[in-house]
């Protein structure tokens, strides 16, 4: 997915000129990373409403046109506004081709409705994470990473090490040891709830019972 922005350089700083923006309708925003001096943008908040929902937006490399000049940057931060739905502001970091990044990137479970614990055992799928931070050059950040919970059954659990990596993509929390390898996705029974097997056993026993008692 191509994400492309359009900005303008900002001389006017402080916080008089950010809330005369915002009453334009327009938003702040800095530009830093590549060994370049940080400066100063000013978007336009229909532009950034476009995107924001998309969590692709904050995991991509964006075409961020400066003043007419493209410039390849990701998001490194942003500020919520305290009660609207817009952003308040937008750090982006300029990329280079031949450095590796660090990013946060959207994890997406497949395979929940086929699973055995879910399927036939009666089991309830609890996500541990929803993101993970990965290093890799600016070319291979992926949009998101795909995890595959079909052969799960009760009780079982995946960690950071059971995900399947695209090509160049590395974990952070795994270059650190073993002990960060910290589990994403459990299977287990519903709070009270009774699993499938559990409840045709009681049926039967209920059954065996009251067959006794016609006796």
């Amino acid at each position: 997915m191509s994400i492309e922005l359009n900005a303008e350089l900002r001389t006017d700083l402080g916080k008089g000129a950010s809330r005369r923006l915002r009453h334009a309708e327009k938003m702040p925003a800095i530009l830093y990373g590549a060994g370049k001096d940080p400066v100063g943008l000013t978007l336009l908040q229909k532009d950034v409403r476009a995107h924001q929902d998309n969590e692709v937006f904050y995991s991509s490399i964006i075409s961020l046109k400066v003043d007419g000049k493209a410039e390849k940057v990701i998001i490194r931060d942003v500020q919520h506004h305290p009660y609207k739905v817009d952003l308040f502001h937008i750090d982006f970091q300029r990329t280079d081709a031949k450095s590796k990044l660090h990013v946060h990137v959207p994890l997406h479970f497949i395979g929940e409705d086929k699973a055995p614990a879910v399927k036939l055992q009666g089991g309830q799928v609890s996500h541990l994470a929803v993101e993970v931070e990965v290093e890799c050059l600016p070319k291979d950040i992926p949009e998101y990473i795909e995890v595959d919970v079909t052969d799960m059954n009760m009780g079982d659990i995946l960690h950071l090490s059971d995900i399947k990596l695209p090509k160049g993509v590395e974990i952070m929390a795994l270059k650190q040891g073993d002990a960060h390898d910290t589990a994403i996705v459990s299977v287990h029974l519903p709070k009270g709830g009774a699993s499938v097997d559990e409840e045709i056993e009681g049926e039967e026993a209920a059954g065996e019972e009251a067959g006794e008692g016609e006796e």
